[in-house]
């Protein structure tokens, strides 16, 4: 399991997902499918670092952060609706 790994499932997760925004916990599951061993602080590190590369970034709503593909940060709407 390398961390280059888990940024690709991110990046295939939150590309190939009807919905635009997701939770963290998300990802963290889709990681876990494929590395059932993949530790909390990696899932983040590798979130982390998606974000520093302007691949994903961060959506708050206010009092729930979460996380979306940089680009689709303004859609309101499912994918296909």
């Amino acid at each position: 399991m390398s961390l280059e790994e888990m940024k690709a499932i991110v990046v295939e997760y939150l590309t190939q997902a009807k919905k635009s925004k997701h939770y963290f916990n998300d990802l963290q599951k889709a990681i876990q499918k494929k590395f059932p061993d993949a530790s909390l602080r990696d899932v983040k590190k590798a979130c982390n670092e998606l974000i520093a590369e302007g691949k994903i970034t961060y959506f708050s709503t206010g009092s729930t952060t979460m996380y979306c593909l940089a680009g689709r940060e303004g859609e309101t709407t499912d994918k296909g609706e």
